[in-house]
């Protein structure tokens, strides 16, 4: 996620709240209008500690056949309503704690010596292949369990 990035480096200024067109693959500044996408983004921003500075900036338009005067309001009104919902579904997402538990578990390996050397730029990719020869690495495959956490994600979402 392209969120969580400058968000753990602290960078906390007002984030573009919008969204574009899969099929397009650009961005179409459009309004935020899909909860689902959205809670991820809340999650990533509470995790981080919230918004200390700035905020979400409706960097969007309405549609070219949107002509009404009132477009433009409801635009935003609707961003705003989906994000506040997004909010309050990131923050059950957190109160749980059973997402951060399964992705903690998921990529635990990494908390290790070796793990923290190799996140750490400790390590050329010469010195791993090294390491594993040397040790007699023979990782064994672990399922991921993608399908697991989606289906999590959507108990948040449409479990009342």
């Amino acid at each position: 996620m392209k969120l969580r990035r400058p968000l753990r480096w602290g960078c906390s200024a007002p984030f573009d709240a919008n969204r574009g067109d899969p099929q397009l693959g650009w961005d179409t500044d459009q309004f935020p209008n899909s909860v689902e996408e959205n809670a991820l983004v809340m999650y990533e921003i509470l995790k981080a500690g919230g918004f200390t500075t700035g905020g979400l900036n409706f960097d969007a338009k309405v549609r070219r056949q949107s002509t009404d005067k009132y477009d433009l309001f409801y635009g935003h009104i609707g961003a705003m309503d989906t994000m506040a919902l997004s909010l309050k579904v990131a923050a059950r997402m957190i109160e749980d704690g059973e997402l951060d538990k399964r992705v903690a578990r998921r990529y635990a390996g990494w908390n290790g010596e070796l793990g923290q050397q190799i996140l750490n730029g400790q390590m050329t990719l010469s010195d791993i292949a090294q390491y594993a020869a040397q040790h007699q690495l023979a990782p064994q495959h672990r399922s991921g369990q993608q399908e697991q956490l989606e289906n999590l994600v959507n108990h948040y979402l449409f479990d009342k």
